[in-house]
């Protein structure tokens, strides 16, 4: 479950894009997102404790503490065994921090039963949701670095977004246990916000798109998004989808060279937006996922949803 729907490095070039909907964020929210401390306003409305299997557990963090505990296991996870390259703030703290985090809710999948080095059971899962009314209110969302999304925003204005970002699991728990309890807490979290349609970055390993042709080429061909759930990638960082012909493309061979998170995203209903954007500082090529509620697969409401008593907290 290695997402790395990441967080920016501030280079000069991101900076240069409208404040409401680029995520340009202010001195606060940078500080308080090294501290773990949440900004005025972003508290969740959500109940804590969103669901439980076993001795593992899924809910919100509680508090500073917990979330620089989740930044821990997202630097863990991407600099240690992925491609990342940490900047100087992240590699003298050990975490994967941006100023983002000081907005959003932060999803904790925790082991109950497993050795603890402290009196809070360790953190072996986690993903970051930003709604938008808080996005609005403060940096925007951080897939507007990547996107252009301010015309799909404005295009379905009556309806309620959530950015989902930051996903990523301990390497022992990486099973269908903890992926599908990390569901149950993000369906149970869509509800109770009454959210209309998730987005966000996903990412395939690698920085060289033509040697990615065949996953981006199935993702052109067999997932774009219709016209109107589409968003592009930013002009200057637009790199093009469609590099086969579809007649070219050996469908079963690139969903096996997909990541599992964009396979489930795709079961589920989501859409992929135009184009890719290459990430150096994370070493990925990133895509746009588009997910409205009411597309997604009856089959995984009914799993995830408040009727299974097996995730019950």
């Amino acid at each position: 479950m290695l997402s790395r729907a990441k967080g920016p490095s501030w280079p000069a070039s991101r900076l240069s894009a409208p404040l409401r909907l680029a995520g340009i964020p202010g001195i606060i929210p940078v500080l308080k997102a090294y501290g773990g401390f949440r900004i005025a306003g972003a508290a969740p409305e959500t109940p804590p404790a969103l669901g439980r299997l076993g001795a593992l557990e899924v809910r919100l963090a509680r508090n500073a503490k917990e979330i620089r505990r989740a930044q821990k296991l997202r630097y863990r996870v991407f600099y240690g065994e992925m491609s990342a390259v940490p900047d100087a703030a992240s590699f003298l703290s050990r975490r994967d921090v941006d100023p983002f985090d000081a907005a959003c809710d932060h999803l904790l999948v925790v082991d109950h039963a497993a050795p603890r080095l402290r009196k809070s059971p360790p953190i072996v899962g986690t993903y970051r949701l930003l709604r938008q009314e808080v996005a609005e209110r403060r940096s925007g969302f951080y897939t507007a670095c990547e996107f252009d999304i301010a015309t799909l925003l404005t295009r379905h204005s009556e309806r309620r977004f959530l950015e989902l970002g930051r996903s990523c699991v301990l390497a022992p728990y990486r099973n269908k246990r903890t992926v599908e309890l990390l569901w149950h807490g993000i369906w149970t979290y869509v509800l109770a916000h009454r959210i209309d349609v998730m987005i966000g970055c996903a990412s395939l390993e690698g920085t060289d798109p033509d040697r990615l042709a065949l996953p981006l080429s199935f993702l052109h061909h067999y997932a774009r998004a219709p016209e109107a759930w589409r968003a592009a990638a930013l002009p200057r960082r637009y790199v093009e989808l469609d590099r086969m012909p579809k007649s070219a493309v050996d469908a079963k061979a690139a969903l096996q060279n997909l990541p599992p998170l964009i396979k489930g995203y795709l079961r589920l209903g989501a859409f992929i937006g135009d184009g890719a954007v290459v990430d150096y500082q994370f070493g990925t090529t990133d895509v746009l996922i588009v997910l409205p509620v009411a597309g997604i697969n009856s089959r995984y409401v009914d799993h995830f949803g408040p009727g299974a008593e097996r995730h019950a907290a």
